[in-house]
């Protein structure tokens, strides 16, 4: 059987085999397209993927987003301080007026060539003289005097007149004055007591009571003490 084909019949992408000469074997037959007279050859268009510009645009936009989220989040503290800053200036235009808070003036310091103020020197008050000790003559006179005047409630002449009597305490003039100076009675109530005991024991009258108070031989007390004990006799 022949294998010879019309080249007509076979189509336009047929090609004549070649034949063999000397030791090359036969090759297998080629097809190629052939594109119809009167018409351009049609390109393949390659994905998106593939093109380089494609890629570029993808990259700037990724700049484009990481710019916008880095630059988002620094103008949030740069706002935040300028609203501190606005508010801060706020506050003190309203406390301006306010004398409280006005910053206290400083104190100048003074030049070192300045001589230093001395301090004002206090002056010590004299200390107390102590008084000097009763001799023991007007210690013995006043405790004599106490028992007269509280126990025996006598008058202040009375108890003097006692203490200097040479039938009594025989004491100077000066340790008796001593003594009934400082002795602790009171002469109202020491005429009042001895009011009662003339009203009491002797049954006198407040008349008799008086004079008897006031007499030099009698109570030795004086007018202003006697007539407290009238007042005060009965009460």
């Amino acid at each position: 059987m022949s294998n010879y084909q019309d080249p007509q019949q076979a189509g336009p992408s047929y090609r004549m085999p070649q034949v063999p000469t000397g030791n090359q074997e036969p090759r297998a037959p080629q097809y190629f397209p052939q594109v119809p007279q009167g018409q351009k050859p049609v390109k393949v268009k390659k994905p998106l993927f593939k093109r380089w510009w494609f890629w570029a645009l993808v990259i700037v936009a990724l700049i484009i987003i990481v710019s916008a989220i880095n630059g988002g989040g620094d103008d949030a503290p740069t706002t935040s301080a300028s609203q501190e800053q606005s508010d801060a200036a706020s506050t003190s235009d309203d406390g301006a007026g306010d004398p409280a808070e006005e910053a206290a003036p400083v104190a100048e310091e003074p030049a070192d060539d300045a001589p230093a103020e001395e301090a004002p020197v206090e002056e010590q008050a004299p200390a107390e003289e102590p008084e000097p000790e009763a001799p023991a003559e007007h210690s013995s006179a006043l405790n004599q005097a106490d028992t007269y005047a509280n126990t025996m409630h006598m008058s202040k002449a009375g108890v003097f007149d006692q203490l200097t009597s040479e039938y009594g305490g025989q004491f100077s003039e000066d340790a008796a004055q001593y003594a009934v100076d400082n002795v602790d009675a009171d002469w109202n109530e020491n005429a009042l007591e001895s009011a009662k005991t003339y009203q009491d024991d002797m049954s006198m009258s407040p008349d008799a009571i008086h004079d008897q108070l006031t007499s030099e031989y009698g109570g030795q007390f004086t007018q202003e003490e006697a007539d407290y004990a009238i007042e005060n006799l009965n009460s």
